[in-house]
């Protein structure tokens, strides 16, 4: 039994990585090209929030309760990211430093002028 629940789960979760828009939208910024659209990717949580914001008010007037699906993957995909920003910030900081230690790793293996010409 624990198999099964384990191979579900698994499937489930490569499925969600795979197709889930939010997920891919992640993975296209985790790219080095990307990093710097990090902070303003955080600006699509606000829509999330206000779309959760409406769910809640449609189930406080009597809406059907699966609404609150839709309200805790709105807050999911909110939260998700509200931190890439940060995240993505400490990546490229880490490929920057990375890509300036070697500049100059190259710099200094190569010779100098004076010591090709002579």
């Amino acid at each position: 039994m624990l198999t099964l629940i384990w191979h579900l789960s698994s499937f489930a979760n490569d499925l969600l990585q795979r197709y889930a828009p939010t997920n891919r939208l992640i993975w296209f910024l985790r790219r080095r090209e990307n990093l710097r659209y990090g902070v303003p990717a955080m600006l699509l949580s606000i829509p999330y929030l206000l779309i959760a914001r409406g769910a809640l008010a449609l189930i406080e007037v009597g809406a059907p309760e699966w609404l609150y699906l839709v309200f805790i993957l709105c807050i999911w995909n909110a939260i998700k990211f509200l931190v890439w920003g940060p995240v993505s910030l400490l990546y490229l900081a880490k490929a920057r430093f990375r890509e300036a230690k070697r500049v100059s790793a190259s710099r200094t293996r190569q010779p100098s002028q004076d010591q090709r010409t002579g």
